[in-house]
């Protein structure tokens, strides 16, 4: 299956009933993390459960069906700032639309930065170097 590099998180979820319609849920951890915003419009891919059950019985043990982070702690990358955090932090994507906070950088910022946090669906860098 070919994964959009806009892609901005996954997550499992069911699909409930209220009244006249259905709804999925978003985790809170993707509100949290800024990654998906409250008012906004998104599309979605719905992927059958069979699927995914298929997929996780074909994965090799020790490994988690969910994907892995694009970035380890230490790694250096070149990011370009898109937009700032409710903190007032610069927002850089990378792959598949994860998401790195970098403290004091602001939108339009090419920075050069060195991961130090790496969380499941974003991480923290540090400038090293401005405007490369």
């Amino acid at each position: 299956m070919e994964i959009s590099d806009k892609l901005l998180c996954l997550f499992n979820t069911d699909v409930r009933a209220e009244d006249d319609r259905y709804v999925v849920e978003v985790p809170k951890r993707e509100i949290d993390a800024g990654i998906v915003e409250p008012g906004e419009t998104y599309r979605v891919a719905l992927i059958s459960r069979e699927a995914t059950e298929d997929e996780e019985t074909t994965e090799p043990s020790g490994t988690s069906a969910e994907p892995q982070p694009p970035v380890e702690v230490g790694e250096l990358r070149y990011v370009e700032i898109e937009d700032i955090g409710k903190q007032g932090d610069g927002i850089a994507r990378v792959e598949r639309g994860y998401v790195i906070i970098v403290p004091g950088a602001q939108v339009g910022d090419r920075v050069k930065i060195e991961v130090t946090e790496v969380k499941s669906n974003f991480a923290v860098g540090e400038v090293i170097e401005e405007d490369f």
